[in-house]
């Protein structure tokens, strides 16, 4: 079996690489490298679902695409010292570019570009904390009365049980051994 095996190829004495020509992909991966200048090609899955602004395809989270990140630049490039980051995906269907950015500050992404957000974790969160102040609001000082009024009540009885348990007690501690014995 080892004679199937090619370690060495034979190369000629006048052999020159330089004539070999070359490929027009190699061209085109050239250009696009000029192109994406300060970019670098990363795999990655969508985080959030959106919608294309031009066809109306819906993209859900965890669609994988091939997406270029680059570093935003200028005043909101960072926050506390967190990078900020940029993606470039584009419709699956109409092939527009779609931008998002990270958003360190709510832990979350923002929509740039090319698309919507279905859902807004955040947005919603907001609204739900906002109706639960308003209900404390307006319910806070009628529940306020309930719980005194409960309160009072539970100690009420609690006042009672131990009057009861006393009233035995003190029943037992009477009798003498010879009553005891007796019945």
């Amino acid at each position: 079996m080892g004679e199937r095996k090619i370690l060495n190829k034979y190369i000629p004495s006048d052999f020159d690489p330089t004539l070999i020509p070359k490929l027009s992909s190699t061209k085109a991966y050239k250009s696009t490298l000029s192109r994406n200048e300060g970019k670098v090609q990363v795999r990655m899955m969508i985080p959030f679902s959106m919608q294309c602004n031009n066809c109306g395809t819906f993209m859900y989270r965890g669609k994988k695409f091939n997406s270029l990140k680059e570093d935003c630049g200028g005043p909101e490039g960072k926050y506390l010292g967190i990078q900020r980051y940029r993606f470039y995906i584009k419709c699956v269907v109409c092939s527009r570019g779609i931008t998002f950015k990270t958003d360190p500050e709510n832990g979350d992404y923002e929509m740039e570009s090319g698309a919507s957000r279905n859902y807004e974790v955040w947005k919603d969160k907001e609204k739900h904390d906002e109706s639960q102040d308003a209900e404390e609001e307006d319910s806070g000082a009628i529940e306020q009365l309930e719980k005194r009024v409960s309160e009072s009540r539970r100690e009420m009885e609690e006042i009672d049980r131990l009057e009861e348990i006393k009233e035995l007690n003190a029943r037992h501690v009477r009798m003498s051994d010879g009553e005891i014995l007796g019945r």
